[in-house]
């Protein structure tokens, strides 16, 4: 198990979506998010829209992380959305996205964001787990692929030390 299985139900997980845009992935996310969270789908959209123009989240490879924070969020929550086509994402390697990891974490969570973005980003970083989310037909299967890839942190302890200075 690891952090996403903490933030990723089932039900978050969206499979071969067809939007022409980041702004439509966007609108579709804020969607799924007022739906399963509660979460006004404007608070949502601005949040991600509001991060994006600092700098693209897009890692590469296909990959895009969109996220944000949220007042008065009590817990962070989690989308994964593979679209049906890749859309631009203004990635360092020109190509565009379309397996799309979104994140939404309280205004104060920071320590908790930056786990969440580490493991997305080191999940990512594995060409098997990304050919295996672009290819795989059943949301099931993609949950669990996510979910119960063990915390690579865990294993090196050191790691969250030395982040925090401690």
């Amino acid at each position: 198990m690891n952090l996403l299985s903490r933030i990723l139900p089932l039900s978050n997980v969206v499979l071969d979506l067809a939007v022409t845009s980041k702004k439509r992935a966007f609108e579709q996310a804020g969607l799924i998010f007022e739906n399963h969270h509660g979460i006004a789908r404007t608070a949502v959209f601005h949040s991600l829209i509001a991060r994006e123009r600092l700098g693209s989240t897009a890692l590469g490879h296909d990959v895009a992380v969109p996220h944000g924070r949220i007042k008065d969020l009590k817990e962070p929550c989690a989308v994964f959305m593979r679209l049906a086509e890749p859309v631009r994402f203004d990635a360092s390697d020109g190509r565009t996205a379309s397996l799309l990891f979104f994140l939404l974490v309280p205004e104060t969570a920071t320590q908790i964001h930056l786990d969440l973005l580490a493991e997305i980003a080191r999940l990512m970083a594995d060409q098997d787990i990304r050919q295996a989310l672009a290819q795989e037909t059943d949301p099931v299967q993609i949950h669990q692929l996510l979910t119960q890839t063990p915390d690579l942190n865990a294993e090196h302890p050191d790691a969250d030390s030395s982040r925090t200075g401690q």
